[in-house]
């Protein structure tokens, strides 16, 4: 009779909460230490609201602030979804071309030194106030680790398995397939964590240069007005958004790839 390695419900909840724990603490600690410093030294909530406050004015503002982030998370599903298959186009390219493989490499490179915050002015002004400047700022952020982790993990496929199924009459695609596609897939999902955090920060800086929605152009809308207690509202709400999404990708992980997770030394 063999033994279930796999953690009951009890022991994996734990083991989140151990994992959790201290980042919530240090968290609190530096909220309580906000509050206190606003309180005591009396400044001005234009200059710093306290938490109390950046809490009260957002929910008393919770359906305006919603709406806002609805418009800046689908700005941002639709340009990582770009973006993504983007990244999977050009690693698979890559991947079955090594001419193409020293061609591009190099470029995604060099277009992680272009700044955002000089090119997103440009995408308004070639492609307008629309969708299409956002989605292109946000799929030049987020590219980039995605299509690098690809690449990296397709490469570090085990060479015996690609030779043993080549000299059992197996084809280049199907080494790719059965081999280099199920390595490559745990750095996937690493830069997939990395890019959809980037995929927000570009959303709500392509709406700051140029929207008429958005959790951007509502912060600074707000800061024009001096509202700075709904500045922060609106930043805890794209902190929100961020880890939300960052946490998704492993429950995607889980389903589609749960060889992956258990792959991962113990915390």
């Amino acid at each position: 009779m063999s033994i279930s390695t796999r953690p009951d419900p009890v022991r994996r909840f734990t083991k989140a909460t151990r994992n959790v724990l201290p980042a919530l603490m240090v968290l609190v600690l530096l909220v309580l230490a906000w509050q206190v410093y606003v309180d005591v030294s009396g400044i001005r909530p234009q200059v710093l609201p306290s938490p109390a406050r950046v809490l009260s004015q957002g929910w008393d503002n919770r359906s305006v602030i919603a709406g806002h982030a609805a418009s800046t998370l689908q700005v941002t599903v639709i340009g990582f979804t770009v973006s993504l298959a983007l990244a999977w186009l050009l690693a698979i390219v890559v991947d079955f071309s090594p001419w193409l493989a020293r061609a591009l490499v190099p470029l995604f490179v060099v277009s992680q030194t272009l700044p955002i915050i000089a090119i997103a002015p440009l995408m308004i002004i070639w492609f307008g106030f629309g969708l299409l400047p956002k989605i292109l700022v946000i799929a030049l952020a987020t590219f980039f680790p995605m299509t690098i982790g690809l690449v990296e993990g397709f490469a570090a496929a085990d060479r015996e398995a690609g030779a043993l199924l080549r000299s059992m009459g197996g084809s280049r695609w199907q080494e790719f397939r059965y081999v280099r596609l199920p390595s490559a897939i745990p750095r996937f999902f690493t830069a997939l964590r990395i890019g959809i955090t980037y995929a927000v920060v570009g959303a709500v800086f392509s709406e700051y240069v140029g929207a008429t929605s958005g959790l951007g152009i509502y912060m600074s809308t707000q800061k024009n007005s001096f509202r700075t207690d709904l500045v922060l509202a609106a930043v805890l709400v794209t902190a929100a958004i961020s880890i939300t999404l960052y946490l998704l990708t492993f429950a995607v992980e889980r389903v589609v790839a749960p060889w992956a997770l258990q792959r991962r030394p113990p915390a």
